[in-house]
């Protein structure tokens, strides 16, 4: 099916996410951060470091390995009866204008920032001991955002499936890097095919977390894990743990809208 000029002006702001730079905000954040880091790099011993950085590795393998996230479709169904989309099931949204899906995907924006930049405050306020507690309540949140605006665009990623494509998306959120976004795209390629021919999908790589460590990559969780470690220095911990959860979970809001935009015109395109 053609796309219309609504929908070709959206395409162009996709390409132009996917070969843009790092965001402003990611800048702003790497400067903000510069004298944390400084910090961190000569108070941390490594081996802490490492320690912290292998459980994340080993409660991201836990979760994405689950039959399902934490995730309720009735949520998605109400708030886009309210906007005057009724649907039966999460898929009916498919038939939605794209013009009037966007809304109802931001409005999942402003809840999940909030409520990660008010986690990682609380726990900043306590200091290293709930560090090892914030990073998972962190990724939950952020991983249940892009099953959130998936399903507002008629796509309920539920389920070990779809363990590919939601992990490419926020490996996408995580790095702020080209070669993430264009790997990210390649996988939403993969998935409107499927869907598009009522076919399974399966992924461009396929086995457990383990096995597609590529998309959350240790760098990555080094990265993230050097920010929150900030946390433990002394009267900045709230300030730092509440901030780098809302950059987090904005960039991750930011490329699950982007990727969920361009499923839903890919399956339009290819029906």
């Amino acid at each position: 099916m053609r796309l219309t000029d609504e929908e070709k002006a959206v395409r162009r702001e996709i390409e132009d996410w996917q070969h843009a730079d790092a965001s402003i905000a990611a800048q702003a954040m790497d400067w903000a951060m510069r004298p944390v880091d400084w910090a961190v790099d000569r108070t941390v011993d490594p081996d802490t470091m490492d320690r912290v950085v292998d459980r994340i590795h080993q409660f991201l393998s836990t979760l994405s390995d689950a039959s399902e996230w934490t995730f309720e479709d009735e949520d998605i169904l109400a708030a886009a009866e309210e906007r005057g989309l009724p649907a039966q099931t999460v898929s009916d949204l498919r038939s939605q204008p794209i013009a009037e899906l966007d809304p109802l995907a931001r409005s999942r924006f402003r809840q999940n920032t909030i409520l990660a930049a008010l986690e990682g405050g609380g726990t900043g306020l306590i200091g290293t001991a709930f560090i090892a507690a914030d990073i998972p309540l962190l990724f939950t949140i952020n991983l249940r955002l892009i099953q959130q605006i998936g399903a507002c665009y008629g796509f309920p990623l539920r389920g070990p499936t779809f363990q590919p494509l939601v992990l490419s998306i926020f490996n996408a959120a995580a790095s702020g890097g080209r070669e993430a976004r264009n790997e990210a795209l390649r996988e939403v390629s993969v998935a409107a095919a499927a869907f598009a021919n009522d076919l399974d999908y399966k992924g461009r790589v396929s086995g457990t977390f383990r096995d597609q460590n590529r998309h959350v990559p240790r760098e990555i969780a080094k990265a993230l894990v050097e920010r929150k470690l900030g946390q433990t220095i002394p009267l900045a911990g709230a300030a730092v743990g509440a901030g780098v959860n809302y950059w987090f979970t904005n960039e991750t809001a930011k490329s699950a809208f982007m990727c969920a935009r361009a499923l839903y015109l890919e399956w339009k395109e290819r029906r």
